[in-house]
């Protein structure tokens, strides 16, 4: 169960979520992550006290921290700055996420690692890139994917205030992408023998995650209208209430294939035929007065009910909305992945349910290793490994 990665060492130096994200995939997949930390530690292991939970107890840092070891240095000073470079050495790949400026006062730049160390990859997630007139601004996701990139104004209703971002969504889509272009780099350097910088920023995420929007704008010089519930020109592709209050969403985006289904499911196979209703035209045009009967017609029964109804239809494509609870709770989330036991204490004799990272290989499975490192919790052994590599 040592995953695809197995014996490719890789040294992260991340803060927060986007860089410790990248390093997290690569552990998972079975890679050796030494993380180098400050006296001080990654600020990411506040966000349980952030969170107001017991400062012991940290699951946004447990997410992608999970299977690394620690190491403690301080790289303001000679000693830290030529361990580290020690460690780099010999490793594979170098992942980071702190500010290009920072890395520069430090000398862990590309520029100043790359001429020592030529066939290692490094991989540097940045907010905005790494030119331009704000390149070294500061950059959490909220900021350089969720607003600057429009992901924020394209899920605003008109005439409301922008919703706010979850944790971490735009830091985990960059260290998803990071991750994936240094095996594209590892595999380049199979070939070439040299390794090279691969980057990403929380801008070009957002913008690629709104790219639907983005590229259609780009070609036709036209915006995709931001839709309101009420008034969505294809009722079929909406999102409805049952009579018990749940919330889900019909999936109908082919208007011919799905709009019979959807009909028939209400008991009003009478509107196939209706002027009003029988052509994704008309529907659009009547579109008030449609979902305002569909949404009648939902009420009438709880969602179970509905799902009974539904499943009937081969043509019917629909999901509920869930929350958080209902997540754990779906048989299918679990028969798909989507949790994984997380070996906890010194023998991982315990285990410590958590969201499995969103990819598998079924020829080269991978398990996770352990909980997150407490801070500098493996010091010593990488230290003594670097002395034990010095004697041989």
């Amino acid at each position: 169960m040592a995953g695809p990665m197995e014996g490719i060492k890789v040294v992260e130096l991340g803060v927060w979520v986007a860089g410790p994200a990248a390093g997290g995939i690569l552990a998972e997949w079975g890679a050796d992550v030494i993380k180098i930390e400050p006296p001080t530690g990654d600020p990411g292991r506040l966000f349980g006290k952030m969170l107001g939970l017991d400062f012991e107890i940290n699951p946004p840092f447990e997410m992608d921290n999970r299977s690394k070891r620690s190491i403690v240095l301080d790289l303001t000073t000679d000693d830290g700055r030529a361990t580290a470079l020690e460690l780099i050495s010999d490793a594979d790949v170098f992942v980071t996420n702190v500010r290009p400026a920072a890395l520069r006062r430090l000398r862990f730049d590309f520029e100043s690692i790359a001429a020592d160390h030529p066939r290692l990859v490094y991989g540097l997630i940045t907010g905005y890139g790494e030119t331009g007139p704000d390149a070294d601004w500061a950059a959490y996701d909220v900021a350089a994917f969720w607003s600057r990139a429009g992901v924020a104004h394209l899920l605003t209703r008109p005439g409301d205030t922008p919703p706010f971002q979850r944790g971490g969504m735009g830091d985990h889509a960059a260290g998803m992408t990071l991750a994936a272009a240094i095996c594209a780099a590892l595999l380049a350097r199979n070939r070439t023998g040299a390794g090279q910088l691969v980057t990403t920023s929380l801008y070009r995420q957002g913008a690629y995650t709104v790219s639907f929007d983005l590229n259609t704008y780009l070609m036709t010089g036209q915006p995709i209208a931001i839709g309101q519930r009420e008034t969505m020109g294809n009722p079929c592709m909406n999102n409805y209430t049952a009579g018990d209050g749940r919330r889900f969403w019909i999936v109908g985006l082919q208007a011919d294939r799905h709009w019979p289904a959807l009909c028939r499911a209400v008991g009003h196979p009478d509107w196939l035929t209706d002027p009003r209703f029988s052509t994704a035209r008309s529907r659009a045009a009547n579109a008030v007065e449609l979902i305002a009967r569909l949404d009648e017609i939902f009420a009438t029964k709880p969602l179970d009910e509905w799902a009974e109804v539904f499943a009937g239809e081969p043509d019917f494509f629909w999901s509920p909305i869930n929350t958080v609870e209902d997540v754990v709770a779906d048989e299918q989330f679990h028969a798909a992945g989507g949790m994984v036991d997380v070996p906890e204490g010194p023998a991982g004799e315990g285990a410590v349910p958590m969201v499995a990272t969103p990819a598998d290989f079924h020829g080269t499975p991978w398990a996770p290793r352990s909980t997150a490192p407490a801070l500098g919790a493996h010091t010593e052994e990488i230290l003594a490994e670097l002395e034990a590599r010095r004697k041989f």
